[in-house]
């Protein structure tokens, strides 16, 4: 079964279509030098010409060029630590745009001041391999079409911290001084209530990247649903002219939702890490058989938690794992506020986060995943559609 399509997302257009080819423009105009004189880019991805933008004003210097190529301007917004789920966003992209840009920026504004920053894996030689690969799998795809269509990965935006914070560090903390972008009451929710940081930290990136970059449009995974919905508030709001396309979440063939944090898990936590998958399954199945209530339906998934946590527990330290329910939801899928009865004629977001807690009694030689296998957050959802609109 594909999974799901959001009932909020805005469906795609199709490819954009190939534009006619301009009078020739000033080769001047054309190149990546910034503004003022000051230097294009002066790195590429190894064995290709994809181009590595470090700073603002050359990403907008490169922009301007595609702009008067009429060529459309697709945006990834990523932390690095690529995964397939990344590359398909990447993909998608390709499909309907001419020119795409992959940012690779490790955000400190949506993690708070005692979460992971450090440890969050740094990919950048294997993330630039996997989009050179990727490049040329675009490329083939292209040549072999009839009419040479097909976008490609055109550039890499991995600025500093500096360069997207110029006045500093950005604060962690939920009540620092800063610029920030806030958008309430959705970013207090779910997971803003327990990362009350993270969504500030979020929309405030993606203003950044939007002004810098200045995309047609931008992709997202469905994976993060309530950072969806954010980004939508926020491009509405603030009267951003890039349309937000969300992508179906990727998933391992358990069913795990593909994360750039799953490598913290190591192998013992991996087994049980699909915990959250199959509770949102099973209260999905609740729905599907035509339960409305907001108790059956997270009843089906609690089931599931408690059930997996109980078998845990019976088993002796040495081979157990342990993990905490932070929430389990039930919301409406344009406010992520939770509700009472899934409307049979707009349907629901169900959604959830675990907490999987280090491995109590390690064993020699142990795989306890990268850094040692702290604590590991973990969060899915699943779209309830409408009657008669579910995707096969």
């Amino acid at each position: 079964m594909k999974p799901l399509i959001p009932a909020l997302r805005i469906a795609p257009m199709g490819v954009v279509p190939r534009l006619p080819s301009p009078a020739p423009v000033s080769a001047r105009l054309l190149s990546t030098d910034a503004p003022g004189g000051a230097p294009g880019p002066q790195e590429t991805i190894p064995g290709t010409r994809i181009p590595v933008f470090r700073t603002v004003a050359a990403v907008r210097a490169w922009r301007r060029g595609q702009l008067l190529a009429r060529r459309s301007v697709g945006l990834v917004p990523t932390m690095g630590a690529l995964h397939a789920g990344h590359l398909a966003l990447v993909r998608a992209a390709a499909r309907d745009t001419h020119a795409v840009v992959v940012s690779v920026f490790l955000n400190p504004a949506q993690f708070g001041a005692r979460e992971d920053l450090a440890s969050y894996p740094v990919t950048w030689d294997a993330d630039a391999a996997a989009l050179a690969r990727l490049d040329g799998a675009l490329a083939d795809q292209a040549q072999a079409q009839a009419d040479g269509g097909g976008g490609r990965v055109a550039a890499v935006f991995a600025p500093p911290t500096s360069e997207l914070y110029p006045s500093g560090f950005p604060g962690q903390e939920p009540d620092s001084a800063g610029s920030f972008v806030t958008i309430t009451p959705v970013g207090g929710l779910l997971e803003g209530r327990s990362r009350p940081t993270f969504f500030r930290g979020v929309a405030t990136v993606c203003m950044k990247l939007f002004h810098a970059v200045q995309p047609d449009r931008a992709y997202f995974g469905q994976k993060d649903v309530q950072q969806t919905v954010v980004v939508r508030r926020m491009v509405r709001d603030f009267c951003v002219p890039t349309r937000i396309v969300v992508e179906p979440t990727e998933r391992e063939p358990d069913g795990l939702a593909l994360s750039s944090r799953n490598v913290y898990l190591g192998a013992r936590r991996r087994r049980v890490a699909t915990v959250l998958s199959r509770a949102l399954r099973a209260a999905a199945d609740v729905f599907r058989a035509g339960e409305r209530g907001r108790g059956a339906i997270l009843g089906a998934a609690n089931h599931v938690t408690a059930s997996t946590l109980a078998e845990e527990e019976r088993k002796p330290e040495a081979k157990r794992v342990r993990f905490e329910v932070d929430y389990i939801s039930l919301s409406d899928p344009d406010t992520m506020e939770e509700v009472e009865v899934a409307d049979p004629d707009r349907g629901a977001i169900l959604s959830g986060a675990i907490k999987m807690l280090p491995v109590e009694q390690p064993q020699d030689g142990e795989d306890l995943g990268h850094s040692n296998g702290p604590a590991v957050r973990l969060i899915d959802n699943i779209i309830l559609e409408p009657p008669g609109t579910r995707t096969a």
